[in-house]
């Protein structure tokens, strides 16, 4: 893509043209965040630009972005003691060996030692200290003059008002909003009216910059370099410096800067932050290299834009922009109608995407998304695609608005349209099929042999309306079903019968009550014991389960009473009925004074995962091949431990099959122990189904 880019540079016009669009991407891109092109597309449009300009020096134009800091789109009115330079990019493994290579001849000697680190997507500044308190903080601006941020200081964590130690010191880094701190400055914004932030950079560049707003967001600084401290540290040990002095380092992150000696070594942990990059709680839009000696930093020196002694490996980009063709309304099994954006196709990271999540109306209405927009649209890892943003600068007045469904798009049935998410008024009657085949799989109530055309075939023929239904079949019923004979009958009973006994955590999941699934519902029945405890419990008392919450508790309260009809048919089928003993009082106002509480349980004597929080990842192999993995989380829970679907510092063990990645790569990184599924299995060999 990025060489057809650079052949289409063919004229003076083209080059004239790109130089254009480039300047405007950048003045938004380096301005608020609010740049009409992805990351791989500004990349892209640079590199032909200075393609071109290599080819025709004589047609260089002044205002070209190429060798600028900022790409020459943004100022300040307060002069950097020191420039603030910008990196250079590579693209690939094959680039960044290059790099290596040219940069150890311009020294005339291999380098000593390599520092790499995460490249944070955020916006650079230096914080400026006196005596250890912070006196002024900046922008980047254009390297050599920066804007006076400062009002903002105090919304950044990470950046602190004062240093363990005395010195005068400029901390240089980056300010960046995590993905928790972006979805909570959004939730603000839309409570005062605002427009949502496109994505986090946007977010950061514009929180920076205001001022006078009702409302506070919270963001989050990293230090990667300083002016002041010992001009003879190596990069690693000025990193742990900054730390000491009490300033937030990527060392408190599974991404933490690391000291590699050889390029083989830098190229190893590239790849390695690159697989952790879905699980981090920032961005990074790539990773950087530095020369970790003092002395080769010195004797690299650096260019008008840029050092030679560090470079920015880039890695494909989250973010692109495509143009928003319709929506679609779909009725989900619960009867949530829930929008759907179809995009002209675009490639992120390799996956090509056509479909993107559109939260709800509301938001819809609060973004102004309309029919024809070009709008960003975000992928990392696995992470479902979601639309983000309309550019309203680029709409050409032929963008129509959304149309919102009257009635149900499935059955014509009324809308319910009081909460964010509307819900077609039937309920999950609505999609009793959808229900049904839910309800009867292999993590719920396990019945063989009732998948989607069974499913349709006895909702229509009238026999069932809901779960319930189910478990009164009769063998004559099925029989004068078409495509039913006597051994598919009786199959399918058996496989009813054999559901009555499945344990409460699974009926519960089977009703798929929003807010939970496979592995809250295990946690809510361990901790009431009875069908008949959940049901009388208040939100209350539903919060102090692990994980749930006041707000979600609430959501679980009101869906349980709406299926009071179908819990009272269920039990009066004896479904779900089992009684076990709780693993804390469920009914009294008290039951659970401390919220940690919820993680008392007290593992059988001997257990082999007692005090064990395990993560599953990859495919499993031997005796553990044909588990599902909710039945690898039951079986985890059998043995004493707790399981869980993320890797984090809580993680103390990691079964790792064929094909794990970022989780692997993650664990690692964090020191996790990890089993093979062999290893595994040898440990919980008293606990396997």
């Amino acid at each position: 893509m990025i060489d057809d880019t650079a052949a289409a540079l063919s004229s003076p016009a083209d080059y004239a043209d790109a130089v254009e669009r480039a300047v405007r991407a950048a003045a938004a891109y380096y301005g608020d965040g609010s740049t009409p092109l992805g990351d791989d597309e500004y990349d892209a449009l640079l590199r032909a630009i200075t393609a071109y300009e290599d080819a025709h020096p004589d047609q260089v134009r002044s205002d070209s972005p190429s060798g600028k800091v900022a790409g020459g789109a943004v100022r300040g009115d307060v002069p950097h003691s020191v420039p603030m330079l910008s990196l250079d990019n590579v693209f690939s493994a094959e680039e960044l060996a290059k790099w290596f290579g040219g940069l150890e001849r311009n020294l005339g000697r291999e380098v000593s030692a390599w520092c790499v680190e995460p490249k944070l997507d955020g916006m650079a500044v230096a914080a400026r200290y006196r005596a250890g308190r912070l006196h002024q903080v900046l922008t980047r601006g254009d390297g050599l003059a920066g804007e006076d941020i400062s009002h903002a200081a105090d919304a950044v964590r990470g950046l602190p008002a004062a240093l363990t130690e005395p010195v005068d010191v400029e901390l240089r880094g980056e300010v960046l909003l995590t993905h928790d701190q972006f979805e909570q400055a959004n939730r603000l914004r839309a409570e005062h009216g605002a427009t949502p932030f496109a994505h986090p950079r946007s977010g950061a560049a514009g929180t920076l910059r205001a001022k006078d707003r009702p409302y506070r967001v919270e963001l989050t600084f990293f230090a990667y370099g300083a002016l002041g401290l010992d001009d003879d540290l190596d990069h690693s040990a000025l990193l742990e410096r900054l730390a000491a002095l009490g300033a937030n380092t990527a060392a408190t992150t599974p991404a933490h800067p690391r000291r590699c000696a050889t390029p083989d070594e830098v190229q190893r942990r590239v790849e390695e932050i690159a697989a952790l990059r879905a699980v981090l709680p920032f961005g990074i839009d790539g990773v950087v290299v530095k020369a970790d000696s003092a002395a080769d930093r010195r004797d690299a020196g650096s260019g008008s834009r840029a050092p030679r002694w560090a470079v920015a490996r880039k890695l494909a980009a989250e973010h692109k922009v495509t143009r928003l063709v319709d929506v679609e309304w779909n009725v989900g099994r619960t009867g949530i109608i829930a929008p759907r954006a179809v995009l002209e196709p675009v490639e992120i990271d390799g996956v090509t995407i056509t479909y993107a999540t559109l939260h709800n109306p509301a938001d819809i209405t609060r973004r102004d998304l309309r029919i024809g927009d070009q709008v960003f649209v975000y992928r990392a890892g696995d992470v479902i695609p979601r639309v983000e943003a309309p550019l309203a600068d680029r709409r050409t007045g032929d963008e129509r608005p959304i149309a919102f469904p009257e009635v149900c798009p499935r059955c014509g049935d009324a809308i319910d349209t009081g909460e964010q998410r509307w819900r077609c008024t039937r309920g999950r009657n609505c999609q009793a099929v959808a229900s049904v085949v839910y309800a009867a799989g292999r993590d719920q109530l396990d019945i063989e042999g009732l998948g989607r055309t069974r499913a349709v075939q006895l909702v229509e023929s009238g026999l069932v309306a809901d779960i319930a239904d189910l478990f009164t079949l009769t063998r004559d019923q099925l029989l004068a079903l078409e495509r039913m004979g006597a051994t598919s009958s009786d199959n399918l009973l058996a496989a009813i019968g054999a559901a009555r006994s499945r344990p409460l955590g699974r009926v519960f999941c089977a009703l798929g009550v929003r807010g939970t699934g496979r592995t809250m519902s295990r946690r809510i029945a361990a901790h009431f014991g009875s069908m008949a405890a959940v049901r009388a419990a208040d939100a209350e008392t539903l919060a102090a389960v692990d994980g749930i919450g006041t707000e979600k508790a609430r959501v679980i309260v009101a869906e349980l009473a709406g299926l009071a009809s179908l819990l009272d048919k269920l039990a009066a089928q004896d479904v779900g009925t089992a009684v076990t003993e709780p693993l804390a009082p469920a009914a009294a106002e008290n039951a659970v004074a401390d919220a940690d509480a919820q993680d008392t349980q007290q593992p059988t004597a001997g257990a082999p995962l007692a005090g064990e929080a395990v993560v599953v990842t990859g495919a499993m192999t031997g005796p553990l091949a044909a588990l599902s993995r909710n039945e690898m989380n039951e079986l985890i829970e059998r043995a004493g431990g707790k399981a869980s679907s993320s890797v984090s510092t809580r993680t103390t063990l990691l079964v790792a099959g064929e094909k794990a990645g970022s989780k692997r790569a993650k664990a690692e990184t964090l020191g996790i122990p990890i089993l093979t599924p062999d290893q595994f299995a040898d440990r919980v060999a008293a606990h396997l189904p």
